[in-house]
């Protein structure tokens, strides 16, 4: 039954990568809510040998080899930071120190022997304003975000193990309440969306999976916001009955603000 439900969900992200081609050697991806591990297996096979994936999950679950995880809750900021801490690191930690210009104005306002010019503010506003940008533009560092995140079910056995050799007994299909399950996936994909802006590179890629519902237009003008190509995806091999499809957003667009995605409707 385990190795069932795995090919299905491979067989899943095999098809989404093939329509869109999501992975490429090299690349840095990571894998939101990853247990059982198929997307992670199917981004690793893709951007072998030098590419990167780090899969988050709430549940304690074996890896596929290759595949560096991190357990913990995805909603907690304590979680992002660690997250966004770990795909930083892999970058060239590049830093930008300030200018001998603006060094030198500000030695000269606070010794009193020279009046700022508009020259001089324009500097100061640059200094102010480059160093955050080029953070920003340090902490993007991933090609392809993946969120199949959705909430699992409580654990009721199995406290005094260390960890959990069978994480399908608590990862969540649907509870049976269409409108739950609808919300419950946009609050994940809306945390997603927010960790994919913060990270994602330019020309980079978004797939997050959702249950059908009354939400998911506005949630598709966020992503239209913020990447050239938004695609609505049902894989093959989902059953027919099932509510749950997938967003795929490609191509994010550069210098989009935050405040225009998030407020997109």
């Amino acid at each position: 039954m385990r190795k069932q439900a795995y090919d299905y969900l491979e067989t899943n992200d095999r098809q989404l990568n093939e329509k869109y081609k999501l992975f490429k050697k090299g690349q840095t991806v990571v894998d939101l809510g990853y247990a059982p591990g198929s997307w992670s297996q199917v981004a690793h096979d893709r951007t072998s040998p030098n590419g990167r994936v780090i899969g988050i999950d709430i549940l304690p679950v074996q890896p596929p080899k290759g595949v560096s995880t991190i357990q913990g809750n995805f909603l907690s900021p304590l979680v992002q930071q660690q997250v966004r801490d770990y795909v930083r690191n892999g970058d060239s930690g590049r830093s930008y120190p300030a200018t001998e210009k603006l060094m030198t104005t500000a030695e000269n306002e606070e010794n009193g022997t020279k009046h700022m010019t508009e020259e001089d503010l324009i500097t100061v506003e640059k200094s102010i304003l480059e160093p955050e940008m080029a953070q920003e533009q340090e902490d993007k560092v991933v090609d392809v975000v993946l969120s199949d995140m959705s909430a699992p079910w409580d654990q009721t056995t199995g406290f005094w193990k260390r960890s959990l050799s069978d994480p399908y007994r608590r990862m969540m299909n649907t509870s049976g309440v269409n409108f739950r399950d609808h919300i419950g996936s946009m609050e994940l994909c809306e945390a997603a969306l927010d960790f994919a802006y913060e990270t994602l590179k330019p020309g980079g890629s978004f797939v997050c999976k959702f249950f059908q519902g009354a939400e998911d237009k506005a949630f598709e003008k966020k992503l239209k916001a913020l990447f050239a190509k938004v695609h609505r995806e049902k894989p093959e091999s989902s059953r027919s009955e099932s509510r749950e499809n997938f967003f795929v957003a490609l191509r994010r667009k550069d210098g989009v603000s935050k405040g225009t995605v998030f407020t997109a409707v």
